[in-house]
């Protein structure tokens, strides 16, 4: 029998990085990314809630990661993940680090529109918003592990 080329793709898997933004305490989504992650083949290092943006800093370049995901839920990821990444972005040995956010990125919901323009352009490769649910982030990871895309480094 011959081997599914697209599931063969995915499940070569990635150094998969989990962080929350620092103003954020939950947990369980954090959990529920790192198993949706390991059951496409990724390995992930999951550092947890609240994570100072030195942290973050430290352990990619301890991890070495190919992605970085940022998750969250209390309505400050737009805010907090902006910092972060233009942070990452700054750091030299880090500045071409794939990182994508998702999750509820405002406080305000559905009448603040979108953040994933302002997002992209701090600095970030891909935005989630929550109410795109979880298949366009597994859209974005099979087409991440593509490997056209990943040769070419398109992001």
């Amino acid at each position: 029998m011959e081997p599914n080329t697209e599931n063969s793709a995915v499940r070569r898997g990635r150094r998969v990085l989990v962080s929350s933004v620092s103003s954020d305490s939950h947990t369980w989504n954090l959990v529920f990314l790192q198993l949706l992650l390991e059951e496409m083949g990724h390995e992930v290092t999951n550092i947890g809630s609240c994570v100072p943006d030195e942290l973050l800093i430290e352990e990619c370049r301890r991890i070495r990661p190919d992605l970085v995901v940022i998750s969250s839920v209390n309505g400050h990821g737009a805010l907090d993940g902006a910092r972060a990444v233009r942070r990452l972005r700054g750091e030299s040995d880090l500045r071409d680090l794939r990182v994508v956010i998702g999750g509820k990125l405002g406080v305000r919901g559905a009448e603040a529109g979108t953040y994933g323009p302002e997002l992209v352009a701090a600095g970030f490769d891909a935005v989630f918003e929550d109410a795109a649910g979880v298949a366009e982030f597994r859209r974005y990871l099979a087409l991440q592990s593509t490997p056209e895309l990943a040769a070419s480094g398109a992001r």
